[in-house]
């Protein structure tokens, strides 16, 4: 059985943290191929590496020094090297670095060195062979992953070692410029390298023990989800909740490997399983509360609409034609409504509202902002009575007015939005009312 491990910056922030993560792999044989993030930070006020090297490219493109901020990032590699007592030399990769940054700077190469560079030491720390990851994961023409030229290449590099370690965040375009997923992409290259490495887990090593039913920022203390679907966490994820990167999720999705939330600090806590399908039921149920604030509501009216078969696709059109998403389209008999993000909608509003009124000539048009959505996901909600009826209750109980209601097909969801200035309140009642301490 083979497992990628894949450890966050705050895990390998510090030396102490390294050897934490060392003990971790060497305590499972399974633990062969390492996915490391650059160092996170080490303490409140402390500067992440990757921080640390856009602030150099920023400088660099405008011609001035950036030898202050390499300089922190020289010394952050150096004391973690020092620390741990190896015998390890970047030099020439800190030299290549600065003369790219002089000569011609590049944000996504710049970005990436700290995935490089900590996955050098990694390598050392460990004893495990080191594979660049521009060698091995590839973007296609248009910036997109390239899982077709990816995966039979890093499977075949990865075959019959008994140790690797591959850095995280990067990758190589056709031209072999380096060229970065999203922030938090390490989430993704740890998911890519267990699909081709067909591993039985993804151990995704974190700061935390697993995923939360809510935003500890916004309900005390929330109770931890010890098992969740695939499905479940895409609609928490897209709600606003995050641990990993939502991306990760496709690689081993499709190949059937669970995802294993840990934390580097606690590794004796069993964290959350990430699955596909899965028998065992939510403890509550509800597996999560997540939430965003401000959205648009665009509420359009007009009798017989249905009768028009045109109608939706001339609404939505409007909408597409200025390149605005459409988050939701809750709907009656005779209104329309569309769900939009307030910072996506207002430079275009004017223009979007007459094409609406010149196209479908609706008998009202209102426009509401200040929404927040928030989503209550759970898959044992279809199969128990009355959940919905309790969060309705718990909302009035807590005199909140619900502004607008959406539920998905699949039961999986149900999305409800309230003011931005319930948003909070809105949470805690609906949590309370389905975890009891």
């Amino acid at each position: 059985m083979k497992k990628v491990v894949k450890f966050g910056g705050s895990s390998l922030a510090d030396a102490g943290q390294f050897r934490k993560a060392g003990d971790i792999i060497r305590a499972d044989e399974a633990r062969v191929y390492v996915v490391p993030s650059a160092p996170g930070k080490r303490f409140d006020g402390d500067t992440k590496i990757t921080d640390l090297l856009y602030e150099c490219y920023e400088l660099a493109v405008k011609g001035e020094d950036f030898s202050v901020p390499f300089q922190s990032v020289k010394d952050r590699y150096s004391e973690i090297i020092s620390e741990l007592g190896l015998s390890l030399s970047l030099s020439e990769a800190f030299d290549g670095i600065e003369d790219k940054l002089r000569n011609a700077p590049e944000k996504d190469y710049t970005a990436s060195r700290g995935e490089y560079l900590n996955g050098l030491i990694m390598s050392e720390f460990l004893g495990y062979e080191f594979i660049d990851a521009a060698d091995v994961i590839f973007f296609d023409a248009h910036g997109n992953f390239d899982g077709d030229k990816t995966y039979p290449a890093l499977g075949a590099r990865l075959e019959g070692l008994s140790g690797a370690v591959v850095p995280g965040f990067y990758g190589s375009m056709p031209d072999g410029k380096i060229k970065t997923f999203s922030r938090g992409g390490s989430d993704i290259t740890g998911s890519i390298v267990a699909r081709a490495c067909r591993a039985a887990v993804y151990e995704n090593w974190t700061d935390v023990s697993g995923l939360l039913m809510s935003d500890p920022h916004v309900v005390n203390n929330p109770a931890r989800i010890e098992s969740i679907t695939y499905k479940e966490l895409r609609e928490l994820s897209y709600m606003g909740a995050s641990v990993m990167h939502e991306d990760a999720i496709f690689p081993v999705k499709s190949a059937g490997i669970p995802i294993n939330i840990r934390n580097t600090n606690r590794p004796e806590d069993s964290g959350t399983w990430i699955v596909g399908n899965t028998a065992r039921r939510s403890k509550y149920a509800i597996t999560g509360i997540a939430g965003r604030k401000n959205f648009c509501s665009i509420i359009i009216a007009k009798d017989l609409m249905h009768s028009e078969p045109d109608f939706y696709r001339k609404v939505v059109q409007c909408f597409e034609e200025n390149d605005i998403p459409l988050e939701h389209l809750p709907s009656g008999i005779d209104t329309m409504t569309v769900i939009v993000h307030e910072s996506k909608f207002i430079e275009h509003e004017q223009g979007v509202l007459s094409r609406i009124m010149k196209f479908v000539e609706p008998e009202s048009v209102e426009v509401e902002a200040g929404i927040a959505l928030i989503a209550v996901v759970g898959r044992s909600m279809k199969s128990q009575t009355g959940t919905a009826a309790r969060i309705f209750q718990a909302l009035a109980d807590a005199r909140i007015n619900v502004r607008m209601i959406d539920q998905g097909a699949s039961e999986l969801n149900i999305i409800v939005g309230v003011l931005n200035d319930d948003f909070e309140q809105a949470v805690n009642a609906i949590y309370n009312a389905f975890v009891k301490d």
